[in-house]
Order: C-alpha cells, then structure tokens, then sequence
C-alpha cells in the first residue's frame, strides 16, 4: 500500500518510540535494578539482651522484692520515726564530704582522692546520659527524664550550675547492661584516654554485687577541685533501684564521696534502707556547696563553719 507522503514524518515518530520501548524493555529486563543500601545501625541501637542478661535481671528483681518486703528502700524522705539534729547532721557531713568510700579508686591512676579535705565541682556541672546497647528505647526516655529532673533538683540545692546538655559534658552517666562491655570500653578510652587498667575493668565488668558506681577526678593541679566524672548504672536494675543509683551516684560524684552507718536518714548508708533523696541529704548538698567551705579546706579546720551552717539550715540557735 502506498503511504502518502505527510504521513511519512509521523510514521518515522511512531517507529523510533517503537524502538525506544523496546530498548527500554529490554534493558530493564536484563540488567537488574540495584537495591537500595539500608542505613547502618546507630552506634548504640538496640541489642535485645542476651539471656545472661536476663538471668541477672531477675536476681535484681528478687533483691529489690526481697528489700521492699523488709520495709527498705523508702521513698518518704524520712519521717517522725528518723529524727536528727544540727549535731548530727554536722557531725555526718564531716563523715561522708570530708572522706571516701573508695580511696583506692579513680579515674586515673595519677589521680587520687586525698580524705580529710574537702573536694567538690568549682565550674558548671554538665551532664550527658548515655545508653549502651541493650537498654530498651521506652526505657532509655525514661531514664533519661529521671536524670533530668534530678539534675535540675541539685542545681537548686545547691545553688550551682548543674544541667543536662546534649555535648561537652564532663560528667557521664552511662546505663549499660552485662552485654554492653564492649561498648563501655569504647566509650570511656575515647571520653578519659588516661584510663587506667584497673578503672577501666571495674566500669566494664562490674562484679555482680555492685548495681552502679560513680567516679569523680580532679586534676593534677587543683586535686580538690573535681573536673570529670563518670557514672556506671547497670542496665538490669528494676525501676526503684535504678532510681536509686541515679540519687546516690550522682549526688556522690557531686562530692559527697563516703557512705556512713551513722547517717539516717539518708542514702549514704551502706543498709538501703532509704531509696532516694533524703531531707537530710538534701542539707549535705547545701552544705557541701556553701561558700562558706572552700575546696581542699581540712575536716579540722571546716568544723566551727561546718557547726554553724548546719545550725542555721536545722532552724537551731547558734
């Protein structure tokens, strides 16, 4: 059949997106399409906890049961049944801001805690919240606003800048789990390059009975004037003593280094019989932090001071 002549130039058209589809067709159909990459995991994206995990996990839970059956662990502040005085608060001030429970221990092997001197923050206290692996995303935000509004509690308190921020922290408060050693060590060694073996072992394997801890450093040349810590709370901790690792640990890396059996009520004491905060402990950190008492000043010397704060704060004359 004979094509008339304007109908040529449509018909060239058509016959080249012929073959346009065609090649498309069979590109498509021979070379593979790439699939997409999936993002990397984030550094600290959640590991479901390994059955050891688990395991120790339940044995918190039966010491926390174990105590709130026996009436420890009170959350109530103290009450008519644990009162104290000027003397006494005073008097376990001295024992737990003026000496340490781990003398033995620091951040790094250079650095020690010299007891009979006072020791506490002189710049911004900035905390950072960090979770390893294993700790459960609904559980990290809760954590998290644990740590928060207890930070900002201790910035009233003690009438000193202390705050949750997001970088250049100098006090961590890591919630790490038996699975998450690695991540720990990794962690520390980029934050402290200084570390010592030793330290570096008890934050990332913990022995079973110890729950949290808190370091807390000074520097070479101002020893009573801290300028680092690093808090360790175990991931497996049901919710109560989590919280209580988060008070005592904490307000300890503040300064208030020591435990006493003497203290009540209070959280520095090693019968757990308190949980949180105490209004006995809540006077420790004004007194801590009274300008008053200078860093590095001797329990000796700091005694009538000490007497007179703890006076004033109880409402007894002089």
């Amino acid at each position: 059949m004979q094509v008339p002549g304007y109908l040529k130039p449509l018909l060239g058209i058509v016959a080249l997106l012929a073959l346009a589809n065609c090649d498309e067709a069979l590109t498509s159909s021979v070379v593979p399409q790439p699939r997409p990459v999936a993002p990397a995991p984030a550094p600290n994206a959640y590991v479901p906890p390994s059955a050891a995990s688990q395991d120790l996990a339940r044995f918190y839970q039966r010491v926390e049961r174990d105590l709130l059956t026996r009436d420890m662990l009170r959350v109530d502040g103290g009450g008519p049944d644990t009162p104290y005085d000027a003397d006494d608060l005073a008097r376990n001030f001295e024992a737990i801001a003026f000496y340490s429970e781990y003398p033995d221990h620091a951040v790094t092997t250079r650095i020690r805690r010299t007891d009979g001197q006072l020791s506490r923050w002189a710049g911004p206290v900035r905390i950072q919240t960090e979770f390893a692996p294993s700790v459960a995303p609904e559980i990290r935000k809760k954590d998290a606003a644990d740590v928060e509004a207890f930070a900002e509690r201790l910035s009233k308190l003690t009438d000193h800048p202390i705050s949750v921020v997001n970088r250049k922290a100098n006090f961590h408060v890591f919630f790490a789990g038996k699975d998450d050693s690695a991540y720990v060590v990794k962690r520390l060694k980029q934050l402290i390059p200084g570390i010592s073996t030793p330290s570096l072992d008890l934050v990332a394997n913990p022995r079973a009975n110890i729950d949290c801890l808190v370091f807390a450093s000074p520097t070479n040349t101002s020893p009573y004037k801290f300028v680092r810590a690093v808090t360790l709370i175990r991931a497996e901790l049901p919710d109560l003593t989590r919280r209580s690792c988060i008070h005592e640990e904490i307000a300890q890396g503040l300064g208030l280094s020591n435990d006493s059996p003497a203290a009540r009520p209070s959280i520095f004491n090693d019968n757990d019989e308190f949980a949180l905060l105490t209004s006995h402990d809540e006077k420790l950190l004004t007194m801590l932090y009274d300008p008053r008492l200078e860093p590095g000043v001797t329990a000796e010397d700091a005694r009538p001071v000490v007497r007179i704060i703890a006076r004033e704060l109880m409402g007894q004359q002089l």
